[in-house]
């Protein structure tokens, strides 16, 4: 396969994954906005914007709901935001036309074709879930009419490793924000989680027990500990036979990030939350960019080798 139909693979399971997970994330930070009258907006909106690595305003500026979904959501250009995303995708998946399947470009497209009619609604829940419905089509395309090959192994590589990195963000933000934030029953909700969660703990409900699930949770497939698995899985696939033997740069990564938190105990986790959520998106980005310079070379010089006889 051609580097760069492997990277607009790549970046398509990550960009559908980004569009689908700040839609979850952005509609439990307006949902708990709108439901506590005497919530810090400004404080709020700023933990958000800074969470997502996006720039924040002056000190002197207010920051409040209106600025966080133009960022985040309505931004065309931003690939940081929802729009943004499903932009990028169908850019990648234009690029890869030759390879992928005639349904999924025309679910990737047929998002894309939408997006203008639903931007600004009156209701930003409703553009949420338009967003979550769509990524779901995308994703059930993949997993239900891709061969496990190569292609299905790049977007999936990249979709797992933007779960994860995700999650990690959503998590953060629960625990910055503390106890005038969502509580746990929300985030599992925002993930569909929720039930899966009751019937795996028979309807008792605790803040750790609730954490640990979308942390360590190894069925549950948008648990960190599971993404991680994933994207791991992915990695070995894409190795040749010859190579292994060896464990990739991106492979030590994801690694390190997986055991951190699978082989710890969940009350150490929980202690130090925000601290293990950012070594989790450290990882993802220098996994990120490990599997960028071994998978797609860029800038390399072409070497003449002389005609095969």
């Amino acid at each position: 396969m051609l580097s760069r139909i492997a990277e607009s693979l790549f970046w398509i399971g990550r960009y559908v994954e980004r569009a689908d997970d700040t839609a979850r994330l952005l509609d439990v930070h307006v949902q708990s906005l709108l439901e506590d009258p005497w919530a810090e907006e400004n404080l709020a909106c700023r933990s958000l914007l800074s969470v997502m690595d996006c720039p924040v305003p002056a000190d002197d500026v207010a920051v409040g709901r209106a600025h966080v979904l133009e960022v985040l959501a309505y931004d065309r250009d931003s690939p940081t935001g929802i729009a943004g995303s499903i932009v990028a995708t169908r850019e990648n998946a234009r690029r890869a036309r030759e390879i992928i399947s005639t349904e999924l470009w025309e679910a990737v497209n047929g998002t894309y074709n939408q997006l203008p009619e639903h931007l600004h609604t009156a209701q930003p829940h409703d553009f949420f879930h338009w967003v979550r419905e769509r990524a779901a089509i995308v994703a059930g395309i993949v997993d239900s009419a891709t061969a496990r090959d190569d292609i299905w192994h790049y977007l999936v590589l990249g979709r797992s490793i933007e779960r994860a990195d995700m999650t990690a963000r959503l998590l953060t933000t629960r625990a910055l924000a503390g106890a005038g934030g969502p509580d746990w029953a929300t985030l599992l909700r925002s993930c569909g989680a929720y039930e899966s969660y009751l019937r795996r703990y028979r309807g008792r409900v605790s803040d750790a027990s609730a954490a640990g699930f979308l942390l360590i949770d190894q069925p549950f497939p948008r648990s960190i500990v599971h993404a991680l698995g994933q994207a791991e899985r992915c990695l070995d696939a894409l190795e040749l036979p010859a190579e292994g033997a060896t464990i990739n740069d991106a492979r030590l990564h994801l690694g390190h990030a997986r055991t951190s938190l699978e082989y710890a105990s969940l009350e150490s986790i929980l202690t130090r939350l925000p601290t293990k959520m950012e070594t989790v998106q450290r990882s993802c980005s220098a996994a990120s960019d490990a599997i960028r310079s071994r998978y797609f070379p860029s800038g390399a010089p072409t070497v003449w080798v002389g005609e095969a006889l």
